[in-house]
């Protein structure tokens, strides 16, 4: 094997399995910071002996094993020995063992992933950081690429991340899965997390593009990833189907200009079917939390045929429901569109207009947009270009200002 062959297998490796290899190697040195030093020890370490001795059966056990061993010994290493030798436990005989093999069974490094999940997005670190931190701890994207995503300088991202890993280490927030109260607080935080992840790519908050399709899919990974680690948790299969239901329909949603296609304009035939399938076998497991009312009204769309045949009365039903258990301006404005599918524009215009002096949607551009459309459709042209203008004022991506100002130029 060359060199930039057995390189190749390295990178390839770690990709999909650094997250795994930190987990590990954090549940020994219970700092997430000096673990995926320790995984970065490995991968030189590999680079440095693949070449030579060609790529193990189980590469991603050779890795893992290798960066346990290297935090044996740094635990070794410390003044508090003795003490951390009483928390490692059994771990610390596996790591010793004279050849890299499988470090432990499957449901342990399922437990490791799962105890990093919820260290990453601890509340004690802003909503931010928390992203920044999964993102790069999780998602194993570099900091290049989390700054690509969001539009961000890298230093800046670099910072979050830096910032992030030591007020972990202050606060000494333990390498754990919680229970009782707390885990219900860090299960809403990480499902939160994933969340806006999968938000940002779906629909960019700023920049030339509509979608940012690979942070869409490292949610919707992490989402399925946390699903299959806490399977009694009807909101994480709540989470998960509403990101699979919402996924199927990206390839519809632009065209091949990359222009946005609206709801009622999109081919159906191209939304993905096994996505579907996916959301709605998820579905079946969800509760009634907000995600999983989220996902009912995605399954409402993705079960209609045609846009004529959207049950919008359940739809309206259902964002009844999320509001009155999620109080929301955003969550009301969804509603008023809805509601103007069953009840009509006139309707739904007092709706919104009850919306209009919420700080929170101040600036938001999509309440002057459905202002406008609603406006379009009673026929008050005058006043529905001058929304979609406030709209394509506000809005910060390109691609939603392009749409808008050709909207309010139809009128």
């Amino acid at each position: 094997m060359t060199e930039r062959e057995a390189a190749a297998a390295v990178e390839a490796v770690f990709r999909i399995e650094s997250a795994r290899i930190i987990a590990a190697a954090a549940r020994i040195v219970r700092d997430v910071g000096i673990a995926e030093e320790l995984a970065q020890d490995a991968l030189v370490a590999a680079l440095e002996q693949w070449p030579r001795d060609g790529v193990p059966d189980k590469p991603g056990a050779w890795l893992t094993t290798t960066a346990r061993r290297r935090a044996v010994d740094l635990v070794r290493r410390r003044e508090v020995y003795a003490r951390k030798l009483a928390e490692v436990g059994r771990s610390l005989e596996d790591a010793t063992a004279p050849e890299p093999v499988e470090p432990s069974g499957p449901e342990s490094i399922d437990d490791d992933l799962l105890r990093l999940i919820f260290t990453a997005c601890h509340p004690v670190l802003s909503a931010r950081a928390r992203i920044a931190l999964t993102l790069r701890l999780l998602g194993g994207l570099t900091t290049a690429e989390i700054a690509r995503a969001f539009l961000v300088p890298e230093p800046t991202v670099a910072q979050r991340i830096v910032r992030a890993k030591r007020t972990l280490a202050a606060a000494r927030v333990p390498f754990e899965v919680p229970y009782g109260a707390d885990r219900e607080q860090r299960l809403s935080s990480v499902l939160e997390v994933i969340y806006l992840i999968f938000n940002e790519g779906y629909s960019a908050t700023a920049g030339d593009d509509l979608l940012r399709p690979r942070l869409c899919e490292d949610a919707l990974r992490l989402a399925r990833v946390l699903a299959a680690l806490a399977p009694d948790e009807p909101e994480a299969h709540g989470l998960a189907a509403l990101l699979e239901l919402q996924a199927s329909r990206t390839a519809a949603r632009t065209g091949p200009d990359g222009r946005p296609v609206l709801l009622a304009e999109q081919n159906r035939a191209r939304w993905d079917g096994l996505l579907i399938r996916r959301g709605f076998e998820a579905f079946r497991r969800a509760g009634t939390g907000p995600y999983s009312l989220q996902a009912a009204i995605a399954a409402c769309h993705a079960g209609a045929r045609r846009y004529e045949d959207t049950d919008w009365a359940m739809i309206a039903a259902l964002y009844g429901r999320l509001l009155a258990l999620s109080p929301s301006p955003v969550v009301a404005l969804n509603r008023a569109v809805a509601v103007s599918m069953v009840q009509g524009p006139a309707a739904a215009l007092e709706l919104v207009d009850a919306l209009a002096a919420e700080p929170a949607l101040r600036g938001y551009h999509l309440l002057p947009s459905v202002r406008g459309d609603l406006l379009a459709r009673l026929g008050r042209a005058a006043e529905a270009r001058a929304e979609f203008e406030r709209a394509a004022e506000l809005t910060r991506n390109e691609r939603e200002r392009e749409l808008l100002r050709e909207r309010a130029a139809s009128l």
